[in-house]
């Protein structure tokens, strides 16, 4: 078999972080990818891990495969989730060599027996076509037989507003835009068309605010929502201008004072905007560095953040310049 090497992407990029910094934001898209019925406040546990893929030139590759994770309610399971912006079957194989290097190395030996469990495996597609499956499948063929196990396929494309607000796939929002990608042209030269690409963002953020008052989402899941779906409209409609402007004139938006106020509350950061911080932050004055730092990684003007972390000018600079 010709093996097939799958590059990294911005958009990767964003997958992972909203894979491990929204955790709360995968419990739906598990429980729509494998019919599950989790009840939302299950544990999520990440499986970071460093693991050294054979070649067959005998070198070793090192991969971090930061998208396995278990979820544990009243049962636990072990998932492996990754992210396609093409709409070809290479990722099949990262799957296999992620799936079964992951199993080996959380395997087990026990009386001369090797007992592995292979995490179940899912495929997010970004881009899809007609020929795109709706499932896919892995054939091992051992001495004891044909083994085979399915790995299940979710496309973005396939869920509209209404979908994605109904079943609670708020993880999809920064892919929504792959949904519009071949309309990119003809929004960038006709306003009206660009008025209607417009309205839909018009209406994810306000479904999104009625969450976040209703308490459904916090201040924070909502911006790392917003920070990533302009991450990904400006990688993907690169030559595009207006497309770009028109969609960031209603996602970019400034963090309100009462936002960042919430977020200092909470007490932590729990991810990364532009650049990741880790770990719940100590002492009064080290929380609202931290958090000072985020905020004008947000785009918040200096006086703003002095008054929302309570700190004046002087000592915020002093924390903006050391950093």
């Amino acid at each position: 078999m010709k093996r097939s090497y799958v590059v990294n992407t911005p958009y990767d990029d964003v997958f992972r972080t909203m894979l491990n910094d929204c955790s709360n934001l995968i419990i739906p898209v598990i429980n729509e990818i494998f019919h599950e019925k989790y009840h939302g406040d299950e544990r999520i546990i990440f499986s970071p891990e460093i693991h050294f893929l054979n070649q067959q030139d005998g070198k070793e590759l090192k991969r971090i495969t930061d998208s396995s994770f278990k979820v544990i309610g009243e049962k636990e399971s072990k998932y492996l989730l990754e992210c396609q912006s093409t709409a070809d079957s290479s990722m099949l194989v990262r799957i296999f060599e992620y799936a079964t290097q992951i199993a080996l190395d959380q395997g087990e030996l026990e009386n001369s027996v090797l007992k592995v469990e292979i995490p179940r495996s899912a495929i997010l597609f970004l881009r899809s076509n007609k020929k795109t499956p709706d499932k896919m499948k892995i054939e091992m063929k051992t001495p004891g037989g044909l083994n085979t196990f399915d790995v299940p396929v979710m496309k973005a494309k396939n869920y509209s507003i209404d979908d994605i607000f109904e079943k609670r796939l708020l993880f999809l929002i920064p892919f929504y835009i792959f949904s519009h990608e071949a309309r990119f042209q003809e929004y960038d030269l006709d306003e009206d068309k660009l008025k209607g690409l417009k309205a839909e963002y018009i209406e994810i953020v306000k479904r999104l605010d009625s969450l976040l008052e209703n308490g459904s989402i916090s201040v924070y899941t909502k911006k790392m929502i917003v920070e990533m779906a302009n991450k990904v409209v400006n990688n993907l409609a690169q030559k595009y201008d207006n497309v770009k402007e028109g969609v960031r004139s209603i996602m970019g938006g400034k963090i309100l004072e009462y936002e960042a106020k919430q977020i200092l509350n909470e007490g932590k950061i729990e991810g990364k905007i532009e650049g990741k911080i880790e770990g719940k932050i100590e002492g009064k004055m080290e929380q609202a560095r931290e958090t000072a730092l985020v905020l004008k990684g947000m785009g918040m003007n200096e006086e703003s953040i002095a008054k929302a972390v309570n700190v004046n000018v002087r000592i915020l600079k002093e924390w903006l310049g050391a950093n």
